[in-house]
């Protein structure tokens, strides 16, 4: 019989003679690329910016008292989900493959695989929360500061949170049920749930269902509510007689559609390109980290540099800052 800290010391713990709980899992990174610290190191890079670009907006949006507005809770609850992602992802990418430590505890490698899929969820519903914002704003514009309230959207950022964590917190849930008494190999950078659950040598099928409800949820309906808002939207436009004041309300949505492009389409492109035909494990975690990064390091700058009133929120705050001091 053996004593208790033989036990401990064992690679893994067997709680039955069908389930195999892993000590640990191998994240494999990429494959026979030459140079691939690089990369890491240019995500270090693009880990700083984001850093700083989303903790400038965020300082901005809270230090101007006009930006305290509906709209600009939306903007800073997309520069927080930014930082938080990031901050969940690149740091631990860094540790594991630019200083080679590319096993990772089973409970960790659970709470890594839900904190970067929470924030990408809430990311996923600002921007459809955004589109919402712009909706009311063009086809209802007269009715606006009656819908798009504080408490309003303070309600439906509360909703989409609770949710996103409900709906993460299943899908951790699901896979501590299963039995991993194979590889334990995790062929991506970081512990995503698809490549997990795939390594288990039992009964998947729940982990199956909950990976595709978790992929509709954060792509497909967000992009079709996202679609059907712009298709009202166009239609509301195609209504105004003047073409400046068309043009006028076309560029408050640039900023949002742009933040759109640079989030899904990746997703999309990636999620497509496996389920169509194949796609090799180099390419996808190269188009997974840009996916998870890039968005965060350009939301900032494109609503710093391309709303009108984020700009001036900047100047006022400079000249406030140059102000000299009365003397007495």
């Amino acid at each position: 019989m053996l004593d208790r800290s033989s036990l401990k010391n064992k690679a893994s713990t067997i709680l039955n003679a069908t389930f195999v709980r892993p000590a640990s899992f191998y994240l494999s990174g990429f494959s026979n690329i030459p140079h691939e610290k690089y990369y890491y190191v240019f995500l270090c890079f693009i880990y700083i910016m984001t850093v700083l670009g989303n903790s400038f907006l965020m300082s901005v949006i809270y230090l101007v008292k006009s930006l305290h507005t509906p709209k600009y809770m939306i903007v800073f609850n997309l520069a927080l989900t930014d930082l938080c992602g990031s901050t969940a992802l690149i740091p631990k990418v860094l540790d594991t493959f630019l200083f080679d430590r590319r096993y990772i505890v089973y409970e960790a490698c659970l709470s890594y695989m839900f904190f970067v899929w929470i924030f990408a969820f809430v990311q996923s519903w600002t921007l459809v929360t955004m589109a919402y914002d712009r909706f009311i704003a063009i086809c209802f514009p007269l009715r606006y500061h009656n819908i798009i309230t504080k408490s309003a959207v303070a309600s439906i950022l509360l909703v989409v949170w609770v949710f996103s964590l409900s709906l993460l917190a299943a899908a951790a849930g699901l896979l501590d049920r299963l039995s991993f008494c194979g590889s334990l190999v995790i062929q991506s950078f970081f512990c995503d749930h698809g490549p997990l659950y795939r390594l288990a040598c039992n009964d998947t099928s729940i982990n199956y269902i909950i990976a595709n409800l978790v992929l509709t949820v954060i792509m497909i309906i967000p992009l079709v509510v996202i679609a059907l808002t712009y298709v009202c939207i166009a239609i509301a436009l195609s209504r105004i007689a003047s073409g400046v004041e068309r043009l006028k309300a076309l560029k408050t949505c640039t900023s949002h559609l742009i933040l759109v492009a640079l989030f899904f389409l990746p997703l999309v492109g990636t999620n497509l390109a496996v389920i169509i035909s194949y796609i090799h494990p180099n390419a996808r975690i190269f188009n997974s980290t840009l996916t998870h990064t890039i968005p965060a390091l350009l939301n900032p700058i494109i609503y710093s540099l391309k709303t009108e009133e984020v700009l001036n929120s900047i100047r006022k705050l400079n000249k406030n800052n140059r102000k000299p001091l009365r003397t007495i």
